[in-house]
């Protein structure tokens, strides 16, 4: 999905650059991003992945690719163990657009491993449309849990047993496999019989490219609560959502013109053996969720950062980040002090 994103996101993201800038202060802790690579486990070739944290370290704004992002690079981490949240992005995007969600809820308690998708990102579509790359999101997403909890720098501050998934648009497919979904091919082909139209999910009339014959769905017990936006969930149907047993907070927009509502977010709504809490934004498309955009970013990419008229992007983001925070907490618990130190960097 959202291969338009490819198009008007392939500018966005190049190096990583700090440049200093002061910004409100907070009364409790900033953010520090701090960059990993690890093996992804389809082929063993390096993947690439950015954290973001609590720290104790000076209120900046950091240049990320053409992004500026409320937070310092390899900054002290704040003393305490916290809460580890996994961000999977849409079909060819960059979780970097999703920045203000990471870092608002790293300034809350929260460590946010934003992964860049091999093969489906802004910049390599390799592994688009095919078997590997909807059963290998999800093992990528296992594969950084893992190298988050042994990352020098944070796993020392990372809470094992408080694992949660932020999955949006094809990331949301990923967080449900996780969780124990597994998806049904037939629900794809039928999809694409009544709606040829949809471009975007039936380019090839509803077939993946059977590329890998190794592959099954895999959960990971570790992970205890998604939170879903705009999430492509068309190929689970009620009995393939059997084992889906985590509280789950789902977000859509009523004029998602992408991922068709009916068959995904309020589909899934209905179909979860534990009823969700699904929020429906009002006039909100499928690019809501995405940080509000500067005047820049509004030049280069005007769909992705054009909403329908009285849609309050910004209110909207404000209101999702206050929820998420809370549902997090309550889902997977707060973070505890006990017998941390400060790490100095």
């Amino acid at each position: 999905m959202m291969r338009l994103c490819a198009v008007l996101l392939v500018s966005l993201l190049g190096g990583l650059v700090s440049v200093h800038a002061a910004v409100a202060p907070h009364p409790h802790w900033s953010v520090g991003y701090h960059r990993m690579s690890f093996l992804d486990p389809l082929d063993s070739q390096p993947m690439k992945a950015i954290a973001f944290y609590p720290s104790t370290g000076r209120e900046h704004i950091s240049q990320v690719g053409a992004y500026r992002v409320a937070a310092t690079e390899d900054a002290k981490v704040a003393i305490g163990r916290f809460p580890l949240l996994m961000l999977s992005h849409g079909n060819t995007g960059t979780p970097l657009a999703l920045h203000d969600l990471a870092t608002s809820l790293a300034r809350k308690g929260f460590v946010v491993v934003a992964v860049l998708h091999p093969g489906d990102n802004y910049k390599d579509h390799s592994r688009l449309g095919t078997l590997s790359n909807l059963y290998g999101r999800p093992i990528q997403i296992s594969a950084a849990i893992t190298a988050a909890l042994g990352d020098a720098m944070l796993s020392p501050f990372v809470n094992v047993d408080q694992v949660g998934v932020i999955g949006y648009s094809a990331g949301g497919e990923t967080a449900l496999i996780l969780a124990g979904a597994k998806p049904d091919f037939e629900r794809l082909r039928r999809y694409c019989q009544e709606r040829p139209e949809d471009r975007d999910a039936c380019t090839t009339k509803g077939e993946l490219v059977v590329d890998r014959d190794d592959l099954q769905p895999q959960a990971d017990s570790r992970i205890h609560a998604l939170m879903l936006m705009a999430p492509l969930s068309l190929m689970f149907g009620r009995h393939t959502l059997v084992d889906v047993h985590v509280p789950v907070l789902l977000y859509s927009g009523d004029g998602d013109k992408l991922v068709a509502v009916d068959k995904n977010a309020a589909a899934l709504a209905r179909k979860l053996p534990q009823p969700p809490d699904f929020k429906l934004l009002a006039g909100a498309g499928h690019f809501i969720f995405m940080a509000p955009c500067d005047d820049e970013q509004l030049a280069l990419m005007p769909a992705l950062c054009t909403d329908a008229d009285g849609v309050d992007r910004e209110g909207i983001h404000r209101d999702l980040i206050s929820e998420a925070g809370r549902f997090f907490g309550r889902t997977l618990g707060q973070h505890s002090r006990a017998g941390m130190q400060t790490a100095d960097q």
